[in-house]
């Protein structure tokens, strides 16, 4: 194993070379809310296209980088044995590593590696899912068959391990366990799965056991989100049966409201916006709350309908106070009403073209009065989002699409934005771009 310099010289270090922005140190950022705070990027690239400041081996993978203290930390799966096919319908057993690499942010050398042995049996096997959650020197990473881990952020060392098959009776989902960690105060929150364990809280420090809560066939894919709303802290928690606002410091549940989408595929975050919340999936199932303002409880505004609203696949929704920014099942860009699910436009710019494609996708990510747009295509885009159009500003080739869904070859994995730069991976490089204006 590589030995670099100790994790908190390196982070003086780094701050002696260079003012260091926001980090992005776990799923959706900062604050989870897919907005990155720094000034001083661009809204054009430069005429030869994308800065690309450098680029390093990784293996397959759908888990996103996060990056933090000027470190870069992804997971990837490196086959051994076994061929791997996206059947949606069926499970590909596999041999092969999990690993968990950290890059250097500012060169993109390897600092360390932490692997251990993982057979996969699972539907689109390529890698994990999960972006790891760095936080207080430490790394959390969940892997594509339950198996989680606390690792020291300056050489990989492991902390503590659970294994969310063994410990909770939780079966691994046909796409495998995808639920963003989410660390808070002494905490750590995953959906898992097994009986009364939908929803889990850890001791980070340690890995044990605080609380655990619900249950349901399976804990589908999607990652608790934390909000305030009637005067109480609430951890959401959506199954692929209800939606779900808990007490995070005891697993109490204080309303649930009934939501299935087709095929289990409970994936995309739920996202506040105000006194709105809303969650949606496959196929056009999604609804829209009311948060009461007195107390932890919720009001249905509306659902999804082949006039309103949106159900996105694996797209993560933007909302932008009473406006939601989503992609819909086959790449519908549309911007709707959160009080009443009106669409006010839609294109299929940002994804694929002119056309529609199953499963299409985009990572949106705000930075002032714009956007960045990740499609599956590899491809960034910088445009401006707003309640009358989609404009688009400038677009640039980052990454080639490596995986296979339904036909086409796509990326699928959210990328980080820190330090002006924004860093990607598909299934065999890490890439960092430059977006900082001249």
């Amino acid at each position: 194993m590589l030995r670099p310099i100790p994790f908190a010289l390196a982070c003086l270090l780094l701050c002696n070379q260079t003012a260091r922005g926001d980090d992005w140190p776990q799923w959706l950022g900062l604050k989870r809310d897919s907005l990155w705070r720094e000034s001083g990027t661009i809204t054009k690239f430069p005429s030869g296209g994308a800065k690309i400041l450098w680029r390093s081996s990784v293996a397959g993978g759908y888990a996103g980088p996060a990056v933090a203290a000027g470190r870069v930390f992804v997971t990837d799966y490196v086959r051994e044995e076994g061929e791997a096919a996206n059947d949606p319908n069926a499970r590909t057993k596999l041999r092969g590593k999990e690993r968990v690499l950290c890059f250097d942010a500012a060169s993109g050398q390897q600092l360390w590696k932490h692997e251990y042995d993982c057979p996969y049996s699972i539907s689109y096997p390529s890698g994990p899912r999960a972006t790891p959650a760095v936080e207080g020197g430490r790394v959390y990473s969940l892997g594509a068959e339950g198996n989680l881990l606390c690792l020291d952020a300056s050489d990989g060392r492991l902390i503590w391990q659970r294994d969310l098959k063994r410990d909770f009776q939780a079966p691994t989902p046909v796409w495998g366990f995808c639920s963003h960690p989410l660390v808070d105060g002494d905490s750590l929150f995953l959906l898992c799965g097994g009986p009364e364990s939908i929803v889990i809280a850890l001791d980070k420090h340690s890995g044990k056991d605080i609380w655990h809560a619900l249950s349901a066939a399976d804990a589908g894919y999607c990652p608790p989100m934390l909000i305030e709303a009637g005067g109480r802290r609430q951890l959401i928690a959506w199954d692929p049966l209800t939606i779900n606002g808990l007490d995070p410091a005891t697993g109490k549940v204080f309303w649930s409201v009934k939501l299935e989408p087709d095929y289990g595929m409970s994936i995309v975050a739920p996202r506040q916006s105000g006194s709105y919340l809303f969650a949606g999936g496959v196929k056009g199932k999604g609804v829209c709350l009311r948060l009461d303002a007195d107390k932890p409880e919720v009001h249905e505004l509306w659902r999804t309908s082949s006039d309103r609203g949106v159900g996105p696949v694996d797209s993560p929704v933007v909302p932008v106070g009473d406006v939601m920014y989503a992609v819909d099942r086959e790449g519908e860009l549309r911007a709707v009403e959160l009080p009443t699910g009106r669409r006010l436009w839609q294109t299929y710019a940002a994804t694929t073209g002119d056309r529609r494609a199953n499963s299409a996708s985009a990572f949106m990510v705000r930075n002032g009065d714009h956007f960045y747009i990740m499609n599956d295509q590899g491809e960034l885009i910088i445009a401006r989002l707003s309640p009358e159009k989609y404009e688009e500003l400038d677009r640039a080739k980052i990454l080639e699409p490596t995986n296979e869904a339904f036909g086409r070859n796509v990326v699928w994995s959210h990328p980080a934005f820190s330090g002006r730069r924004m860093f990607a991976r598909n299934d065999k490089e890490l890439v960092c771009v430059s977006l900082a204006a001249e």
